[in-house]
């Protein structure tokens, strides 16, 4: 069951002309919807619609928060998994064109899988990562925001997937850490916080910007968007990832570095906390 342009109903055969299947055409959110209600919503929107700026396509005039909101909603509570869940909306420039589109009008298509936890839990298992190097991302304003085109994080995970690994570390094309696959990446070194910064080319999280904030609480923690070389990964204390489904994912493993997850564990409290007093 999916929401096709605000209407509910089984899914259909749309690909044949679609050009963000044709030509990775199109931009993307996933978020989290808790106890009827969704995680982050000012932010997803904002970024939203700041990346169908970025790729020039024409904003529907009724696409507002509310309206965004309200589909959302309208599909988990029609498939009864309002109290937890994962939710895709992903927006694409209507058929018609080839690599020039006929025109910037847009479709939108919602997709929704319940989730197993409402509160964000973190998690302990061993998490080994490493570089991924077969290709780089651009250091650029288009590698910032959530496109359909992620064929270098399809390559990467099946890369970590043939070596064992549960996810890979991405470069810039300067040879800079940006983030994981599945996320952006934190650095504890000392007292220090570190992150890419959006400059770098890592995505414009919108779990990172969760996290920065609450850190920026903590006493005696320096919280820094910095460069991250390769190098420095293996200088840590602590190595997590972020995104909106997880949380906050501890990295137990980078080449023959073990890391601690205290922070994280810090701050996966005072998210939790965060979002049950809003």
């Amino acid at each position: 069951m999916i929401n096709f342009n605000g209407n509910i109903g089984h899914e259909e055969n749309i690909l044949t002309q679609n050009r963000a299947f044709l030509y990775g055409d199109g931009v993307f959110e996933t978020l989290k919807i808790v106890n009827g209600g969704i995680l982050f919503l000012e932010d997803h929107y904002f970024r939203l619609m700041a990346s169908m700026r970025v790729v020039r396509m024409e904003i529907p005039m009724n696409f507002t928060m509310e309206y965004f909101e309200e589909q959302i909603l309208n599909l988990v509570n029609e498939k009864g998994i309002a109290i937890s869940a994962r939710a895709r909306i992903t927006i694409f420039r209507n058929n018609g064109g080839l690599y020039l589109p006929e025109s910037n009008v847009v479709s939108f298509l919602i997709f929704a899988t319940p989730l197993e936890n409402i509160s964000y839990a973190l998690n302990t298992a061993p998490y080994e990562v490493d570089l991924y190097k077969d290709f780089y991302v651009s250091k650029q304003l288009l590698s910032s925001i959530k496109t359909t085109n992620k064929i270098i994080n399809v390559t990467g995970s099946i890369f970590a997937h043939e070596n064992g690994l549960q996810n890979c570390i991405l470069l810039n094309d300067i040879k800079n850490v940006i983030e994981a696959l599945q996320g952006n990446i934190f650095m504890v070194t000392g007292k220090k916080l570190i992150t890419p910064p959006v400059s770098e080319g890592c995505l414009n999280g919108i779990m990172r910007k969760q996290i920065l904030a609450l850190a920026k609480k903590i006493e005696g923690i320096e919280v820094l968007e910095e460069v991250i070389s390769p190098f420095d990964l293996q200088k840590a204390d602590e190595l997590f990832l972020t995104n909106v489904i997880t949380g906050i994912q501890p990295i137990t493993k980078y080449r023959k570095k073990e890391f601690t997850s205290n922070l994280a564990h810090l701050l996966v409290q005072k998210l939790n906390e965060s979002i049950s007093e809003n």
